[in-house]
């Protein structure tokens, strides 16, 4: 009972905000709220404390109901998502120079929407999900409807993610058609024999999940729903619903498919992918100024390396994966929060407007300094000890993978943590793009609500390589069945891996303050903001994705 009490709460009250927010005092509107992701928090905790369990809803069973499944993966997932969540709301209480009840609402959605997501076992529900958190999302980043900005940036947000949602519907009408099954378990007991249409599915289904994972080429929206979504939304984007995308994937193939579909081409498919955002995200986000759109690419990369892990198909390597989507959740929603401080202090995130202007705000300047460190994959941080695990599983070029794109990554955030908060580097007179700050400021100095959850989120995922491996072994068991602890990351290549990325973070920091770092015009033209561009590149990718799967 408290699993369905727990998937219920956030859209009960959300109903409940909706009807009666324009009624209701600010504080009393944020106390509700918050409260209730915090009450959410404490159920799923004891749902996570009781064990794995399987609930049908409505008392139906296997075949005709649908099922609410809580094994340790599923809900240490909901739980990092009600975590971000949590912060996010605490941010939000003297964020805004506006806001109503139905930007509280539309969290509460989103979050129900993400936590039911995981926690369903059946594939067409999980679709049902994908698309209420796809719709939630929208909304969310036009909330400041009146930039024009925004408008376009929501409209490559939902154009991209809507194709990629018919697609993936498609795939699950084929596997219908095939079983007559929807649940993730049935369908793999269903599913013998590898053909055309089984991978086609296969590809149809996952192809959804990628695009909301912003996996390359499928990737472009996510730069540009983050330059304009409000800060506490950017936080829950790059902190949690982008991995959800990568967590879709290794559920549907490891748990339906991996009886019908060898392997191989899944682990080719899924490491090209993930390799090609890992790269090109890191890229990418050296070449930016503009601070939320660097993040912004820094998550395309990150999330590139976590797609490589799953696709690794090892079960060391998923206990890596796991270990990193934590600690990456963390550093990175509290880097967005040190980004929206900037904003709201200077109505800019240009890097090179903000030159030394960040001198006196030490907070914001220690959360970038950390969270810099973080996606460095500094010892013993989480993204640090789920990348030791991964680069164990996949060998040297996995290696050399991780720590040119945690380099590439933490050297951009620590660019920016120079040349703003230190005052390094010439100044770089110019043209920048003036934001209408998102909150009010009147005090000397931005309020704590403002800021400790950023020092919090950052300091958790620079600390989760410390959590014990038993943990994360039985996270992941579901999908490798092999009980037991995960692999302990503390050995002398992963430490000596971990060091070389920060040294190299550090390199990559100072050839961008020295402006030794040449422009690409042809990254920036592929980026080119117009969605008939965004829709080409995603058919290609179905395509590519589909041939390499079928090969």
């Amino acid at each position: 009972m408290i699993l369905q009490i727990a998937v219920g709460l956030p859209f009960a009250v959300a109903t409940l905000l909706a009807a009666t927010g324009r009624r209701l005092p600010r504080i009393a509107i944020d106390a509700i709220a918050t409260a209730t992701v915090a009450t959410l928090s404490v159920l799923l905790g004891l749902v996570l404390a009781g064990g794995d369990r399987t609930v049908w809803l409505g008392g139906w069973g296997e075949g005709v109901g649908i099922s609410l499944v809580a094994d340790a993966v599923a809900t240490g997932l909901a739980l990092t998502v009600t975590a971000v969540a949590l912060c996010a709301l605490v941010v939000s209480w003297r964020y805004f120079n506006e806001v109503q009840a139905i930007f509280h609402t539309l969290v509460l959605l989103f979050t129900g929407a993400m936590c039911a997501f995981v926690l369903t076992g059946d594939l067409f529900d999980a679709f049902v999900f994908f698309e209420l958190m796809s719709v939630v999302a929208y909304a969310l980043t036009g909330y400041q409807s009146e930039e024009p900005d925004t408008v376009h940036g929501a409209l490559n947000f939902g154009v991209v993610n809507s194709l990629g949602a018919y697609l993936t519907l498609t795939g699950i009408a084929l596997v219908y058609a095939r079983t007559g099954q929807l649940g993730f378990v049935s369908i793999g007991r269903h599913l013998h024999g590898h053909d055309a249409l089984v991978t086609v599915s296969f590809a149809l289904i996952c192809t959804g999940f990628l695009v909301k994972a912003a996996a390359v080429p499928f990737h472009f929206w996510l730069a540009d729903a983050h330059a304009v979504a409000p800060t506490p939304v950017c936080m829950l984007f790059s902190g949690v619903m982008v991995e959800l995308g990568v967590y879709a994937v290794a559920r549907t193939y490891l748990t339906s498919f991996a009886d019908a579909i060898p392997a191989e081409p899944v682990r080719v498919s899924l490491i090209a992918f993930g390799s090609a955002a890992a790269l090109l995200g890191g890229v990418m986000c050296v070449l930016q100024r503009h601070i939320k759109r660097l993040l912004a690419y820094s998550t395309i990369s990150h999330v590139g390396l976590l797609l490589v892990g799953v696709g690794l198909l090892h079960e060391d390597a998923l206990a890596g994966a796991a270990w990193y989507l934590i600690g990456h959740a963390g550093v990175k929603a509290g880097l967005f929060v040190g980004a929206g401080a900037l904003l709201n202090r200077f109505e800019t995130v240009d890097e090179h407007d903000l030159h030394g202007r960040g001198r006196s705000m030490y907070v914001a300047g220690l959360i970038f300094l950390l969270g810099g460190l973080g996606l460095a994959g500094l010892p013993p941080s989480g993204t640090w000890a789920g990348k030791a695990l991964i680069e164990e599983a996949g060998g040297h070029s996995i290696l050399a993978l991780g720590v040119t794109a945690s380099a590439l990554t933490a050297g951009a955030v620590l660019r920016v943590w120079l040349r703003v908060f230190r005052g390094a580097g010439p100044p770089h007179p110019g043209t920048t793009q003036h934001h209408d700050a998102e909150t009010e400021f009147k005090l000397s100095r931005l309020p704590w609500t403002m800021l400790a959850p950023g020092v919090l989120l950052v300091l958790a995922g620079l600390l989760l390589g410390l959590l014990p491996g038993v943990v994360i072994g039985r996270a992941v068991e579901p999908f490798t069945h092999l009980p037991g602890p995960a692999p302990a990351p503390w050995t002398a290549t992963s430490i000596a891996s971990g060091v070389v990325a920060v040294l190299l973070a550090f390199g990559v920091a100072a050839l961008g303050i020295r402006g030794r770092i040449p422009r690409v015009d042809l990254l920036h033209r592929l980026h080119s903001g117009h969605i008939g561009d965004y829709v080409a590149w995603l058919v290609a990718g179905v395509t590519v994705f589909g041939l390499l799967l079928l090969a």
